[in-house]
């Protein structure tokens, strides 16, 4: 058997550039970018995802030498989709860490910290406890699953080409951002206020009574407040989270012009 080489490239072409595609959204999205998840695992499920996918692809995949001056525009075009996708996914997640943050300075469990399993980085015990239940609903919600349908799906809406995000959708993207910290902001505004009126209330008792000391009272009753109303505000928090998840899903639908 021979081949020329305009077919090869052809063959090349029609599975390498989804799998790029596919490969950068895994690379960037929560959970599959996680360092409990290894990095063969992650390109072993993009080789299966890109492999379960091709018939439903679209034909005419450009067959070129990828690396030619083409092809490394196009490669560059199918790794910014790909990050584009897991990167609104991270500011989601990202909302939550923040309001667990917040929320754990203002009850005093900010020297707290541990490592995140998701980014090797320190955080407070409250944003990590946030972070592992919504990773929880996220895959309970299938969140995994439209991400790779919609990625999927992106390849009917913007094929592969040398063309690809245009201007005015890194603009929604970088203007989306702002969620993030409102999300977080409302994640953690119930706590933030009752701590407020708590250290008001001790703040009175401690100028009422001087002979009180303030950290062997406040530290605890500040503690224990913040746990009761972590338990009262998680389905709150859940809620908040999932409507955050539906506006992200909901915004590369919009910049990926897909309809459902």
């Amino acid at each position: 058997m021979s081949f020329s080489e305009a077919q090869l490239d052809a063959f090349l072409g029609a599975y390498l550039w989804p799998l790029i595609r596919i490969g950068a959204m895994m690379m960037a999205s929560p959970v599959f970018n996680s360092r409990q998840f290894p990095v063969r695992m992650r390109m072993g499920l993009a080789l299966l995802i890109t492999w379960v996918a091709m018939p439903s692809l679209p034909t005419g995949m450009p067959s070129m030498d990828v690396l030619s001056h083409d092809g490394f525009i196009i490669l560059l075009q199918q790794i910014a989709i790909g990050v584009t996708m897991g990167f609104i996914l991270q500011m989601v997640f990202g909302a939550v860490v923040f309001g667990g943050q917040a929320m754990a300075y203002s009850m005093g469990l900010g020297f707290a910290n541990m490592v995140d399993p998701q980014n090797g980085v320190q955080v407070p015990v409250v944003a990590q406890f946030y972070l592992i239940l919504t990773t929880l609903v996220f895959l309970l919600l299938n969140g995994h699953l439209i991400l790779i349908e919609l990625v999927v799906d992106s390849f009917q809406t913007i094929p592969v080409a040398k063309s690809g995000l245009s201007s005015t959708s890194i603009h929604d993207i970088i203007s989306w951002a702002s969620r993030m910290f409102a999300g977080g902001l409302m994640i953690a505004l119930p706590m933030m206020g009752a701590m407020l009126m708590i250290n008001m209330g001790m703040g009175v008792v401690m100028r009422a009574a001087p002979q009180l000391n303030i950290f062997s009272i406040g530290f605890p009753i500040t503690m224990l407040m913040g746990f009761v109303l972590i338990s009262v505000t998680l389905p709150n928090v859940l809620d908040l989270f999932s409507h955050l998840l539906n506006e992200g899903f909901q915004l590369m639908m919009q910049i990926f012009q897909i309809t459902r």
